[in-house]
């Protein structure tokens, strides 16, 4: 709307501005949120709101087919760590535990150690670095097979796998049965997604070593710093970032671990973990109990995920 002031100019209302500035905010947004419109609603509906019933399925009595009754609280939690048949659910957590534990630091440890060999200049590095990768490809299932034999528990003359050539080359004391072993199986457990992970990890250093820029090295070098200085005071503190992510990725991939697991021991107590008790109660239609399960493992990874992704936020900000 115009008016015409008492010289003859025309200007727009003080009504009408808000109405084209809508309009144009909506002319600079409208066709990116059309675009991700489809993409919003199935992320609202399929994961949080799974998440949502999930959530309401804990809280509730439904541990049958027959449906729920009504609300119990946080009983079903509270069940989970006092009233849980041998505590089941914490064996579990202790599982979880000791895999996460073993697999994270044995990953990091050969992820680091591969890529420090090839940023030193090894000969063949494309090769290699293809087959450090090429584990990744792997499905999780398959290596799990490949790895159920060769962690096979007998010894002697039944021996299989590892143990078959430690047989082989006179070392039988080195013998031992692996995930089969009531104290340390979780342990032995982690050593094929140690193998698989690794090679990821490697990638993620040696992208962290090449993103570092040659000007700190040449100074280190004037300044007359051996390679070790180098390494410790120079460009290890430059892999911080890259070695947080590293640990984030590895630590909620332990937590969600099914496939691996169940493929290399199947439902065992040995190596049962949170993520296998919450297949097998839902198998006998516990769907309460399970819930409750499902929401403390949600909450696990969220400790683990939501700091790293403030740390991230406040980093980008400061830039």
């Amino acid at each position: 709307m115009t008016v015409t002031d008492t010289t003859g100019r025309a200007h727009t209302s003080p009504a009408a501005r808000p109405r084209r500035r809508t309009s144009a905010s909506m002319r600079r947004w409208g066709p990116g949120l059309l675009l991700l419109l489809p993409s919003l609603i199935l992320l609202a509906v399929f994961v949080y709101g799974l998440i949502a019933w999930t959530m309401k399925l804990s809280l509730s009595d439904e541990h049958d087919a027959l449906g729920s009754k009504g609300f119990v609280g946080l009983d079903n939690f509270t069940a989970l760590f006092t009233d849980d048949i041998n505590d089941r659910f914490v064996h579990s957590l202790r599982n979880l535990a000791v895999f996460t534990v073993v697999f994270m630091a044995g990953a990091l440890f050969m992820g680091l150690l591969w890529a420090l060999l090839l940023e030193r200049g090894a000969r063949g590095e494309g090769f290699l670095r293809a087959v450090y990768l090429f584990p990744m490809a792997v499905s999780f299932v398959a290596s799990g097979v490949v790895w159920r034999w060769l962690m096979n528990s007998g010894t002697g003359d039944s021996a299989g796998g590892i143990n078959a050539v430690f047989e082989g080359l006179h070392l039988g004391f080195l013998e031992n049965p692996w995930w089969t072993h009531p104290d340390w199986g979780m342990a032995a457990m982690a050593l094929p997604a140690i193998w698989q992970l690794s090679g990821y990890v490697m990638a993620l250093f040696l992208s962290g070593f090449r993103g570092i820029p040659v000007e700190l090295r040449e100074a280190a070098a004037v300044d007359g710093a051996s390679t070790y200085r180098l390494y410790r005071h120079v460009l290890f503190p430059q892999l911080t970032p890259t070695a947080l992510s590293a640990l984030i990725i590895l630590g909620h991939m332990s937590m969600k671990m099914f496939d691996l697991i169940m493929s290399v021991s199947g439902a065992q107590w040995n190596t049962e973990v949170p993520a296998v008790y919450v297949w097998q109660t839902l198998l006998t239609s516990d769907y309460a109990k399970a819930a409750a399960i499902s929401v403390i493992l949600l909450l696990l990874v969220a400790l683990v995920i939501v700091p790293y992704l403030i740390y991230n936020n406040r980093v980008e900000r400061r830039r």
